[in-house]
Parts: C-alpha cells; sequence; structure tokens
C-alpha cells in the first residue's frame, strides 16, 4: 500500500473513531499534497517520495513552532504541536541510527570522490535521496562537513 492509499485510509478510520489530531494531521498533509502537486511546475500526482518530502517538511514545520511556542510559554499550543508531530513521524520509514547514518554518509563521500570541504555539494547530492526521510538532513549537512573538514 503506497503512502497515499494509507493517508486514505487513516483518515476514514479517524473520522470513524473521532480521533481529532489524526484526523487534521492527515487532512493537513493531503491539503500540502494538493498544493505541491498543482503549484506552477508540477509534473502532476505525487509519487511516495514526493509525498515524504512535503510529510518531512511538515515535521520541520511543526519542531520550528514548538521551539517558538515553549519560548512565548505557549504550553497548550505545545502539545498540540507534539501530538502533529507524533503523527506525521508515524508515516516515515525507519530511522537511521547514528551508526547507519555515519556509513550511508562515508558511502556517499566515496562515491563522489570527495577530496575536501568544497566537495560538499557532491557529497550531498549523492546522501540526500538517499536518507529521505529516514534522516534528518541537518544532521547528515553537519556529519558530511565534519568528515571533509577532516580530510582537508
Amino acid at each position: 500500500m503506497g503512502l497515499r492509499e494509507q493517508l486514505d485510509a487513516d483518515m476514514k478510520t479517524a473520522l470513524r473513531e473521532k480521533d481529532q489530531v489524526r484526523l487534521s494531521t492527515v487532512r493537513m498533509i493531503k491539503s500540502a499534497m494538493k498544493y505541491k502537486e498543482t503549484e506552477a511546475g508540477a509534473s502532476g500526482p505525487l509519487d511516495d517520495a514526493g509525498i515524504l518530502q512535503v510529510i518531512t517538511s511538515e515535521i520541520k514545520k511543526r519542531r520550528d513552532s514548538i521551539a517558538e511556542y515553549e519560548k512565548a510559554g505557549r504550553q497548550e499550543l505545545v502539545d498540540k504541536e507534539k501530538a502533529e508531530l507524533a503523527v506525521l513521524q508515524s508515516y516515515l520509514p525507519e530511522q537511521l541510527d547514528a551508526a547507519g547514518l555515519e556509513k550511508a554518509v562515508d558511502e556517499a563521500i566515496a562515491e563522489a570522490g570527495a577530496a575536501g570541504p568544497k566537495d560538499m555539494g557532491k557529497v550531498m547530492k549523492v546522501l540526500t535521496p538517499r536518507i529521505q526521510g529516514r534522516a534528518d538532513t541537518k544532521v547528515a549537512a553537519d556529519l558530511v562537513k565534519q568528515k571533509l573538514a577532516a580530510r582537508a
């Protein structure tokens, strides 16, 4: 079952079970998908990789919102965002652990033939599709930067 079908099934289940958090989160994902599919230059319906990008983007938004709401002392909004974040994360594939991410970074560096920090773009171009949805790309970029700096 693809992600699109999974989202449809989960929306029906949430409606039946009156799970408002899951229902509103799935509706938000579907809305973001529709927006992405209809924006200028879009090539039609999103595949699973495209849907994962939408979900990853929404996760980033939730994390940023949580940080801002915590600074403002708005605990009720923090709780709401954390509940949505948990639903969003349930659609991601199994996450890479630190060792798995390091291995993926090492393989990408070797494949790109990177010699130093100036080759960061080449490495990220190889690495990003491999870890999409399975690891935070910011954490991966920091690890790549660290490893390339050691080679310089």
